[in-house]
């Protein structure tokens, strides 16, 4: 290596990484593009200081990848270095699809999810690198036989949960979301291949489950976040898939080449040129549009005048949702079809760990393993709970 370079992160201290190609990919404009991405969406609305980004998590998870390694190898866990630079490069860029505002816009200007742009983003790349990506790439896609790579970037303990718990907890101030990271990475073995957890770590894994589950009703659902999140989606669904005659000619050039556009790999080369900057710019823009609806909802999210929501445990009553959309209709003016998108229902649900999916095994001092749901009772993370709400103009 050239030259080795080190991250001063608020979480782990100086951090630095093994391979040049760690760093080269760094460098790369596509990874770069995540600086101008913030983590959380509009969550920092609720915590201001939630404005983090999906650059400083990409370097966290790597760092927590790192420790992993060392740590299973430690164990005499037999990892080449050509394994362990290749699943660096996985979790590196494990978020690198993901467009402005993270989830929150999530299937809007491109039609495939963000795991899918990132697949074809590390293909792009790996052309670009002749071919250094390719490992990578099957480990990413789960094609490669040793599972435990792949269950360490994407399963229900990997570094990228141990990461963002971590991070987000820091940033928003929410001390439910602390996990004890370090000991459960202390605590990783391989068996057959797989991703195991030291019986020892029964606890730091349960303090895990339920760190995960407060922090998403706490910090990730939180109903002002979904008010948000839901206005964003609206505005810009509404103005790619029905003001057909509206101009856009006030709009980034990547947006607007992204709504004229309908083949998905063109789509692409637009829709990695945009961050959340150019999102914040259209808005901005679009506060004095002629369209009520779209000045409506770009004022109200830039003076953060969000639409009222009420949250419940049970579905929202047809009679109670009918009386809010006449006081609305009353009060706004505004024609059916806009009344849609003002107010609506929806629902949400937390399931902090899935007994369906690939569970987390326990190794025991006999030497056998065990799954979390045979070892352990299932206390209320396991479950799934869902909550309902319905958004709508202040009226009264």
């Amino acid at each position: 290596m050239k030259k080795k370079k080190i991250f001063n992160d608020p979480l782990y201290g100086l951090i630095g990484f093994d391979h040049e190609i760690i760093y080269k990919l760094i460098d790369h404009p596509y990874f770069q593009r995540l600086r101008r991405i913030k983590q959380m969406g509009l969550s920092d609305y609720i915590y201001p200081g939630a404005v983090h980004t999906r650059f400083q998590h990409s370097l966290g998870a790597l760092y927590l990848m790192k420790k992993s390694i060392e740590s299973l190898k430690w164990k005499g866990v037999k990892i080449s270095d050509e394994e362990y630079k290749a699943v660096s490069i996985a979790i590196l860029l494990h978020d690198i699809g993901h467009g402005p505002f993270s989830h929150a816009l999530e299937g809007i200007f491109i039609s495939i999810g963000h795991e899918e742009i990132t697949l074809k983003i590390m293909e792009k790349l790996n052309v670009e690198f002749g071919g250094e990506l390719g490992l990578a790439i099957d480990i990413f896609r789960d094609k490669y036989p040793r599972k435990f790579f792949k269950q360490l970037i994407s399963g229900q303990l990997d570094v990228d949960r141990l990461d963002y718990l971590t991070r987000d907890s820091f940033y928003t101030g929410v001390a439910e979301g602390v996990i004890g990271y370090d000991r459960i990475i202390a605590m990783l073995n391989v068996v057959d291949d797989k991703l195991v957890v030291e019986e020892k770590a029964i606890y730091s894994i349960e303090k895990f489950l339920v760190a995960r589950k407060i922090m998403y009703w706490q910090v990730y659902l939180h109903k002002t976040s979904l008010s948000a999140e839901n206005m964003i989606y609206h505005l810009f669904d509404y103005i790619i898939n029905e003001a057909g005659n509206m101009d856009k000619s006030s709009l980034p050039l990547s947006l607007q080449r992204i709504i004229a556009e309908n083949n998905v790999d063109r789509q692409l080369e637009y829709f990695i040129k945009l961050d959340d900057s150019d999102i914040l710019y259209a808005i901005k823009n679009l506060m004095d549009s002629g369209d009520s609806f779209v000045s409506f909802m770009s004022n109200g999210l830039i003076k953060r005048q969000l639409l009222k929501i009420l949250l419940k445990n049970v579905k929202i009553n047809s009679d109670y949702l009918e009386s809010i959309r006449l006081n609305v209709e009353k009060r706004y003016r505004f024609n059916k079809n806009v009344l849609k998108r003002l107010v609506f229902t929806g629902e949400v649900s937390n399931e902090s760990y899935s007994e369906k999916q690939d569970e987390i095994e326990f190794l025991l001092k006999s030497g056998d393993t065990i799954k979390l749901s045979e070892f352990a009772p299932m206390t209320s993370y396991s479950s799934k709970s869902v909550k309902y709400f319905v958004l709508f103009p202040e009226y009264a």
